[in-house]
């Protein structure tokens, strides 16, 4: 079963690793989102995350199962509230029999979850703030 969390603690990347550790599978893929400073000209300071926590829940569980069904095991966690620059922002692991499957799950993962969930950020650069969607 997948496991998913949204947290307003910081992620415990090596714990969710562990989570997808097991011997029929031989591909681990994981993408780990951190706060960063520059994109392009922009500089940030700090991100701040909110979320529609049940409505985000539920999205996520619709994008772990049909995985699930095919034999992979889903882990995603993503942070809210107030993060500074290098800290993680969000944790997407996909374990299948092999790599090819692994990495393609993960990037659909993470790419569906920035555009689908609703989890939203607040930027706060040293410009101005701006808000956007997930990473």
């Amino acid at each position: 079963m997948a496991y998913l969390r949204i947290s307003n603690s910081p992620l415990p990347v090596n714990d969710l690793y562990q989570r997808l550790k097991d011997p029929k599978y031989g591909g681990i893929v994981t993408f780990i989102g951190t706060v960063r400073q520059w994109t392009g000209q922009i500089e940030t300071k700090q991100i701040e995350y909110t979320a529609y926590e049940a409505m985000a829940k539920t999205q996520l569980a619709n994008l772990a199962e049909p995985i699930e069904k095919q034999g992979g095991r889903v882990v995603i966690a993503h942070r809210t509230g107030r993060l500074k620059l290098t800290d993680e922002a969000v944790f997407v692991g996909v374990a299948a029999a092999h790599r090819a499957e692994a990495f393609k799950w993960c990037e659909y993962l993470i790419d569906t979850l920035k555009k689908d969930v609703p989890i939203w950020k607040k930027e706060i650069d040293t410009d101005k703030i701006r808000w956007g969607t997930t990473l």
